[in-house]
C-alpha cells in the first residue's frame, strides 16, 4: 500500500513539475504571402461577415446558431456562436489599425480568453499576413496541458484559413484603395435636364461628346426659362469596352407644368435618392478611371452591393482651374 501511495505521489509530483515547465502563454503562429494589397486583406479581416467567407471556424457545425452584433466592422464588432459540436464561443475585435493590425478577443466555453492577432505588412505589392493565437493559462496546470494538445489543432486551422483567405483575396478586383477618401451617406434626389450620349472610351472623345451634350442642355435650360441648380453630372449607363453610354446632366430648378419632359433630345428626370458611397477625386479627368477601379475593389473587399448606376459630379470649372486641382465627386449607389 505504501508503494502504491508513493508511486501515486511520484506521478502527481511529476505531473505538477511538467505542468510548471509547460508554457503558461503558448503561442501558435502561421503566416502566408498573398498577392493582394493590404487594404483588401484588411477589409476581409475587419468584418465578420467577410471573415465567414474564408474562415473554417464554423463549418464543422453547420447547424450552429450564429449572431453578428455591434458595429458592422472594426472595434467592438462581435460574432457569437452556439452549437452542439463546436460549443459556445465569441470573438470580438478589440483593436483595429487600418491596413496594419487587427486584434480579437477569443472566448470558447469556460476556457480563459485568448488573443488572436492578424498583422499585415506590404512586400512588393503583395501582403504578408501573420496570424497569432496566444493563450494565457497562468498557474492553471490543466490549461497548460490542454494547450499542448490543442495548439497543433489551432495551427492546422490557421493554415487552412490562410489558404482560403489567399484564394478569396487573389480573386477580388486588384486595386489599392487605401489612398482614396470614402464616405457613406444618404443623398436626396434632384431634378435634372439630361441628354443620353455615347462615345468611344477615350478621354478626348468623351470630353468632346460631353461638351456637345452640355451645350444642348444649357440651350434647353435657356429656351424654357429654367435655371441650373448644381454642378454638371455624368451618369454612367453602360460600358461595353468599345462604347460608353452615359447621361450628361445638369441639375435644374424652375420646372413648371409647361416644361417639356420627354423630348427627342434633352429630357427632364430625377437623380437617385438613397445610400451611396462618395469618393473625392482631385486631379485630371484622365485619371478618373483609376479611381473607379479602386472603388470597385473597395466594394468587392467589403462585400458591399451596388444599387444603381454610378455618376460623377464635376465641382470645378475646368476653364478656370488647373488640372491638378480639379475636384470631382464620384458616387456609387449601394444597398444597406
Amino acid at each position: 500500500m505504501k508503494k502504491i501511495l508513493a508511486a501515486s505521489a511520484g506521478i502527481a509530483l511529476l505531473v505538477i513539475v511538467v505542468g510548471m515547465i509547460l508554457p503558461s502563454r503558448p503561442r501558435v503562429e502561421r503566416d502566408i504571402l498573398i498577392d493582394a494589397h493590404t487594404a483588401t486583406i484588411f477589409a476581409l479581416l475587419n468584418d465578420f461577415r467577410q471573415v465567414s467567407k474564408w474562415s473554417t471556424m464554423l463549418e464543422d457545425d453547420p447547424n450552429a446558431q450564429v449572431d453578428i452584433s455591434g458595429p458592422q466592422r472594426g472595434v467592438d464588432a462581435s460574432i457569437h456562436w452556439d452549437g452542439h459540436i463546436i460549443g459556445r464561443g465569441r470573438q470580438t475585435i478589440i483593436e483595429s489599425v487600418p491596413y496594419e493590425r487587427i486584434t480579437m478577443q477569443f472566448e470558447l466555453g469556460d476556457q480563459a480568453p485568448a488573443a488572436v492577432t492578424y498583422t499585415l505588412s506590404a512586400e512588393e505589392e503583395m501582403t504578408r499576413v501573420v496570424w497569432l493565437h496566444e493563450s494565457d493559462y497562468g498557474f492553471n496546470l490543466v490549461g497548460r496541458y490542454f494547450g499542448m494538445v490543442k495548439n497543433p489543432v489551432i495551427g492546422r486551422q490557421q493554415e487552412e484559413g490562410l489558404r482560403r483567405l489567399k484564394e478569396l483575396a487573389e480573386n477580388l478586383p486588384r486595386a489599392d484603395f487605401s489612398d482614396i477618401e470614402i464616405e457613406q451617406l444618404v443623398v436626396e434626389g434632384s431634378d435634372i435636364a439630361y441628354l443620353r450620349t455615347t462615345s468611344i472610351p477615350e478621354a478626348t472623345a468623351i470630353s468632346a461628346a460631353m461638351g456637345d451634350a452640355y451645350f444642348s442642355i444649357l440651350s434647353f435650360i435657356d429656351d424654357h426659362g429654367l435655371h441650373d441648380a448644381g454642378a454638371p453630372l455624368s451618369i454612367t449607363r453602360t460600358f461595353s469596352g468599345s462604347e460608353l453610354v452615359f447621361d450628361a446632366a445638369i441639375p435644374v430648378r424652375g420646372l413648371s407644368a409647361a416644361t417639356p419632359r420627354t423630348g427627342e433630345a434633352v429630357k427632364i428626370g430625377r437623380t437617385y435618392a438613397g445610400p451611396v458611397i462618395r469618393v473625392k477625386h482631385t486631379g485630371s479627368y484622365r485619371t478618373l478611371g483609376r479611381t473607379h477601379d479602386k472603388i470597385a475593389a473597395y466594394l468587392a473587399a467589403l462585400g458591399i452591393e451596388r444599387n444603381g448606376d454610378a455618376w460623377e459630379s464635376y465641382i470645378s470649372d475646368p476653364t478656370r482651374t488647373d488640372q491638378a486641382d480639379l475636384l470631382t465627386y464620384v458616387y456609387y449607389p449601394i444597398r444597406h
